[in-house]
């Protein structure tokens, strides 16, 4: 993509997704990923009412009466955009690109982080660790993220969310906020690897998928390619029974994402591309409040 081509683009998704954020996201944003807990922030007389376990008694001692220590959310938080880069993305018949989705749910969320004053960070991921952005704060610090989901260009096709999980739990110290942005198509089991994340992070999954990879339309012969291992075959999409088969494992294939994100505890929704992904994440941010 040429340089010019790019910076429109770029203004494009910012456009949309920053007026995204401030109209829509701010305050649902803010409830549904709060602060890593509770911080001092000063001392006042006791009240009637007060929990007695918040009594500060060294500061009771030399005033003779009870003072309470008061506490305050800690609101910062770090955010990790969580990116499967993986072939089967590149893939869209309706709307848009699985792919395009993927970059203006990032940059919705991105920019719904620093309203919040959080830090923002991405892991970009295949069957291996394609690239780290670590967290920062800022609108340069975004439009350079943007740019990078525009245009970043994978070493692998393959997919394994357990690397990309394995990764997240050990390179990030603190505790953290991740969106894994994936179509959850992997032939690796993930749940103990995200199940381990989830204990130490908040892990919140979003699967972006379109409507031809649930369904098959009734278009005669198809040739058909798997995006990630470049497999191909033709099909005969005429066949009620092969398209009732294909329909079926893709819902077996549901169930079982379903069942392992609610083992490993974690938030999800589910949006295709020819659907509307700001409702799909303030019904995310709603179940979480």
């Amino acid at each position: 993509m040429e340089t010019t081509e790019l910076l429109k683009k770029v203004r494009q998704i910012e456009i949309k997704t920053r007026g995204l954020s401030n109209n829509i996201f701010a305050g649902q944003y803010h409830s549904a990923f709060k602060g890593r807990g509770m911080a001092f922030s000063e001392v006042r007389e006791y009240q009637f009412g007060d929990d007695v376990r918040d009594i500060d008694w060294n500061v009771t001692a030399r005033f003779h009466k009870p003072f309470i220590k008061v506490y305050e959310e800690e609101r910062e938080l770090t955010v990790m955009l969580m990116i499967d880069v993986s072939g089967s993305l590149e893939f869209g018949s309706v709307k848009q690109l699985q792919k395009d989705m993927v970059t203006e749910i990032a940059a919705t969320l991105a920019f719904s982080a620093i309203q919040n004053n959080d830090k923002i960070g991405v892991i970009f991921f295949s069957d291996k660790i394609e690239k780290f952005i670590p967290p920062k704060k800022g609108r340069k610090h975004i439009l350079y993220i943007i740019r990078e989901l525009i245009e970043f260009k994978p070493e692998s096709r393959r997919t394994n969310i357990r690397v990309g999980m394995e990764y997240l739990t050990n390179v990030m110290k603190r505790r953290c906020t991740a969106f894994v942005i994936s179509d959850f198509i992997d032939r690796e089991d993930f749940q103990n690897a995200m199940t381990i994340a989830n204990r130490k992070h908040d892990i919140v999954a979003i699967q972006v998928y379109d409507k031809r990879v649930a369904e098959l339309p009734s278009i005669g012969l198809m040739k058909i390619k798997d995006a990630e291992t470049g497999h191909e075959q033709w099909i005969d999409t005429s066949s009620s029974s092969l398209r009732k088969k294909y329909n079926e494992w893709w819902l077996t294939k549901q169930d079982v994402l379903n069942e392992v994100l609610t083992k490993s505890n974690v938030d999800s929704v589910s949006v295709r591309t020819d659907q509307d992904y700001v409702r799909a994440l303030l019904n995310l941010f709603a179940k979480r409040n």
